[in-house]
């Protein structure tokens, strides 16, 4: 039971396979091939076909090959598909013979046969390709002759050939119509070719037969080279100028060349007179230019360029040039060109514009309103220099010259009328643009100040440009901080402002095209501390300052210098002047009324200068230390000074004690008295003239009870007037010694107390009743007045 299961799927299995699969379709385009070895053909036939239908593993198709020779000898070959090529040996190939070859498909639901293949043995052959050779002959510049061996013999087959060339290094081939190959040669000449050309030559061949679908091409021959003999130049040598200014009102102008576009030979020299306008007849003097080329020269397509002669032309001078070139053969048609006046050149082109487009260059303008013979396109890089021409009636050329990438041109346009050179018009362009390969180098334009800083850098190198600029960022960083700025592409220098003092700054520059940027080298630079001139300027202000002090200072010196000079030297009024030097006891002197200057409330003794007893035994034997006090001091006296009193002096008590100066006010008595120079004791005061002296003394003697009982008489605020009796003791050391100039402290201490007697004002000098005796003598008017407030210094 399980095996017929088994067996009953199987059955089912196959059965849908089966139903699955198709019959085998005729085999389509059946071809055959034999090629040759050495030299005969190979005896192996090479069939292939294009199998048609659905094929499946279950149902497969065996295709198999029939060859029938003559005489029914039939060779098979029999393959498992989906294979479709298979090769038949057939022992020996049978030339000039005829072959019938067919293919059959065959599987388990049918089988089909291919259309049937009858022809000459010789229609399936493909022989190998001849061996050429080409010579060239000085007679005939325009032709080569071309001969070759065919590579299998002629008994066996008779082939026709196909000859195609082409100049060197020309992608584009020539062929040789089959008319006037069709037949079994072995040589055929070249014309119609430019002279003293290298071309390039290839042969192939083929079974000859009427059929053209009979027999292969061989492959074609190898390259075989060589140079067309020279001609005369057929055309005109192209002579174009380079113009240039040379110093006032002058021009220089350059005759370049390139050979004739069919010089038909290398070109050893040319010829050029140069003629001006007011010649009327040519002088047809020539000169020579040679040239020194190599053989591989004529070989490039481009056309050398010849400098020929360069002369200086003035504005106003126009200029006819004649050129012809010359081969080993003979010289060229005459080629001419006329340089006008500077300022009569015909006009120029309008709205020129040039676009990159599918890798052309390509250039369009307006003609002008004038009628034109021909354009000449020049375009200019790196010092190398091209032209074309182009026909009067276009406005719109390709660059046909060989441009490369990111490099700049110069292209211009000049409109030729008749011979006659129009202006020129000139447009930069690129033929492609790419990002620039160096960046600028930016540097300081001098040294920066505290807040600005210019910047200039160069312009890229053209070389290095590698595109048109649109525009330059200026990048500045101190610190972390960084900031841009875009400038046009025409700037060269910039200033940066608000920057700070005392910063350092990085600066670079990226450039910009089209394409992309690239960054410059960094530079840095630190800001000045301090502005040029600032530092001069404060130094220059504090001295102005200073000076002006000065000025204000001498001038309110200057002004004031009464009281400078009052208040450092004071003046010392002329005791001439006093009225003290005026007084005597006989002419008393009315009292004056006080003045505003003068000390008020000055303290008058009244001593009674004939009571011995006044005079106490302490008091004397402080004599002697006086004094050294008074001899130490500085003379002290009131006379000369005015009617006030000077300053007071420390005491020698007051020194030895420490005492504060409060105290020393207290303790010291001051008082001044008029003493007559004559007035001692014994003497007469009224047999000799009186001559007062005034006298002060600064003692710290306390007073007698007669001198404090007399104070209390001193009215205060009113002047007080005094007559004064000295009682002297006799003294006969010092009875004569006394001057009336000379004033002695010490001596005015050892004087008996005087006693004073006070008077009323605008009263006569008169002695009271008490204090009048025999040798009573009126006494001059005391000017020292009481101090209330105290002693104030001058």
């Amino acid at each position: 039971m399980v095996s017929a299961a088994v067996l009953h799927l199987w059955v089912l299995a196959w059965l849908a396979s089966v139903l699955a699969a198709d019959r085998p379709e005729k085999p389509k385009n059946l071809s055959c091939i034999a090629v040759q070895e050495s030299d005969t053909i190979s005896s192996n036939i090479k069939c292939q076909w294009e199998a048609v239908g659905h094929q499946t593993e279950a149902v497969p198709t065996n295709y198999t090959l029939f060859i029938r020779q003559t005489g029914d000898k039939i060779y098979t070959a029999s393959i498992l598909g989906p294979v479709n090529k298979t090769t038949v040996d057939l022992n020996l190939f049978p030339h000039h013979m005829e072959l019938e070859i067919w293919v059959v498909a065959q599987n388990e639901l049918g089988k089909e046969e291919s259309e049937h293949l009858i022809k000459l043995a010789n229609c399936f052959v493909k022989t190998k390709p001849p061996s050429v050779a080409v010579i060239s002959e000085a007679v005939f510049p325009t032709s080569l002759v071309m001969s070759w061996n065919s590579s299998i013999d002629k008994s066996y087959l008779e082939t026709i050939y196909e000859i195609r060339f082409c100049p060197l290094g020309s992608q584009k081939w020539f062929y040789v119509p089959l008319a006037d190959t069709s037949r079994y040669i072995q040589s055929f000449r070249l014309q119609n070719l430019q002279p003293d050309t290298v071309y390039v030559t290839q042969v192939r061949c083929k079974y000859n037969n009427n059929n053209k679908h009979c027999g292969y091409w061989s492959d074609w021959s190898s390259n075989v080279t060589e140079r067309t003999p020279e001609d005369l130049p057929k055309s005109k040598p192209d002579v174009w100028i380079i113009t240039s200014e040379e110093g006032l009102n002058k021009r220089q102008i350059e005759f370049i060349c390139k050979d004739p576009e069919f010089s038909n030979g290398r070109i050893r020299r040319f010829n050029i007179t140069i003629e001006k306008q007011k010649d009327s007849i040519r002088n047809g003097t020539w000169e020579i230019i040679p040239v020194n080329r190599s053989l591989t020269d004529g070989s490039s397509s481009k056309k050398q360029i010849t400098p020929l002669k360069t002369i200086t032309l003035d504005d106003e001078e126009s200029v006819t040039v004649y050129v012809t070139a010359i081969n080993s053969v003979g010289a060229s048609p005459q080629a001419k060109l006329i340089i006008s006046r500077k300022t009569r050149e015909p006009p120029a082109v309008e709205k020129t514009e040039v676009q990159s487009h599918n890798g052309q260059l390509f250039l369009s303008w307006k003609p002008p309103n004038r009628t034109v013979s021909e354009y000449v396109v020049e375009w200019v890089s790196d010092g190398e220099r091209n032209w074309q021409r182009e026909n009067g009636k276009t406005n719109y050329t390709a660059i046909k010259g060989d441009l490369k990438q990111f490099v700049q041109y110069r292209i211009s346009v000049y409109p030729i009328y008749g011979k006659l050179v129009g202006k020129p018009v000139l447009e930069r362009a690129y033929f492609e643009q790419g990002v620039p390969s160096q960046g600028p180098i930016v540097n300081l334009s001098g040294d920066p100040g505290c807040y600005t800083a210019k910047l200039e850098w160069d312009e890229i190198p053209l070389i290095k440009r590698r595109g048109f600029i649109t525009n330059y960022t200026i990048y500045y960083r101190s610190g972390t901080e960084t900031r841009g700025i875009t400038v046009p592409a025409n700037t060269t220098s910039y200033t940066l402002t608000s920057l700070s003092r005392n910063t350092k700054y990085d600066i670079w520059i990226k450039a910009s095209t089209i394409r992309g940027s690239v960054n410059g080298s960094n530079h840095s630079f630190t800001t000045l501390k301090y502005a040029p001139g600032e530092i001069e300027g404060i130094v220059v202000g504090v001295s102005l300052g200073f000076l002006f002090v000065v000025l204000m200072t001498m001038l309110l010196c200057f002004c004031k210098k009464d009281v400078i000079k009052d208040n450092f030297w004071p003046q010392i009024p002329n005791p001439g002047d006093s009225t003290i030097g005026n007084w005597s006891p006989d002419y008393p002197l009315k009292a004056e009324a006080p003045r505003e200057n003068c000390l008020s409330g000055i303290s008058v003794l009244n001593v009674d200068v004939c009571d011995a007893k006044c005079v106490f035994e302490e008091d004397k034997a402080s004599l002697p230390l006086k004094k050294d006090k008074y001899l130490s001091e500085e003379h002290s006296s009131g006379i000369g000074g005015s009617s006030c009193m000077s300053s007071p002096r420390q005491s020698v008590s007051d020194s030895d004690e420490g005492g504060d100066m409060a105290d020393t006010t207290a303790s010291t008595i001051q008082y001044s008295s008029v003493v007559a120079s004559s007035g001692y004791k014994g003497q007469n005061p009224s047999s000799l003239p009186q001559q007062s002296i005034f006298s002060r003394s600064e003692s710290t003697q306390p007073l007698l009870d007669c001198e404090e009982n007399h104070d209390t008489m001193v009215q205060e605020g009113s002047r007080q007037c005094f007559l004064r009796q000295p009682c002297f003791t006799h003294n006969a050391g010092n009875e004569n010694a006394t001057d009336s100039n000379d004033f002695n402290p010490l001596e005015m201490e050892q004087q008996e107390v005087l006693d004073f007697c006070p008077l009323e004002e605008d009263t006569e000098h008169t002695a009271p009743a008490d204090c009048q005796s025999d040798d009573w003598i009126p006494a001059p008017v005391s000017s020292y007045m009481p101090q209330l407030g105290g002693y104030r210094p001058q």
